[in-house]
């Protein structure tokens, strides 16, 4: 059986992630596709609960969560998704689909809190034993308009704690990435309605299955 297909969402917060792998996922369904569509941090047991003090909602016992710590906290979460579900999945040939990958680590804790790259690609490496998405679509929107977007039940402690410097870092670098990437990544310009983001979204995907 031929190996599956691994198609990632990244991009600053606001961009739609969420909204467009799930459209994606039900268009690809349509035509006949067997998709898998997850989420990160999440989609194990050990993800979810790591999700739940990841992105904790702000307050006055809100955790504090040191960079490094974040680090490893994602990356373990990610570990057990791509040992459990991803590789699984991408054995029995199926598209998967996943809303955050290794590059939300490079972006947010290398070029958003100041963490060496190198030694987050390595940890990276490690964690999903090498495993490097077939396309990844970066939605890319500017923090004003993204972080606008959000507001009561959704904001999560990284679009409530975090100033707007580090989200136009966090910006910046995925830009970086992508221009360093341009086999894997195709770069979507999301500050327009995501009605009109979706064909692109789709677009993106048909070209390489």
């Amino acid at each position: 059986m031929a190996r599956g297909t691994f198609i990632t969402f990244e991009g600053p917060e606001g961009g739609g992630k969420t909204v467009l792998a799930r459209r994606l996922a039900e268009e690809l369904q349509r035509r006949g596709h067997v998709v898998r569509s997850l989420r990160e941090p999440g989609g194990t047991r050990v993800g979810e609960r790591l999700r739940a003090i990841l992105l904790e909602k702000a307050g006055p016992n809100a955790l504090v969560i040191d960079a490094r710590a974040d680090a490893l906290m994602f990356s373990a979460g990610r570990a057990q998704l791509v040992a459990e579900i991803i590789r699984p999945a991408l054995e029995r040939g199926e598209i998967v689909i996943d809303a955050r990958h290794v590059d939300s680590t490079l972006a947010y804790q290398g070029y958003g809190a100041g963490l060496p790259l190198d030694e987050l690609r390595a940890i990276q490496a490690f964690a999903t034993g090498g495993l490097v998405p077939d396309l990844t679509i970066l939605l890319d929107v500017s923090p004003e308009v993204g972080l606008g977007r959000k507001s009561g039940e959704g904001v999560n402690r990284f679009e409530s704690t975090f100033d707007l410097a580090f989200h136009a870092r966090v910006r910046a670098g995925y830009l970086a990435m992508a221009a360093a990437e341009p086999n894997r990544y195709r770069v979507i310009d999301s500050s327009r309605p995501l009605d009109r983001v979706a064909p692109d979204v789709i677009a993106a995907a048909l070209s390489i299955l």
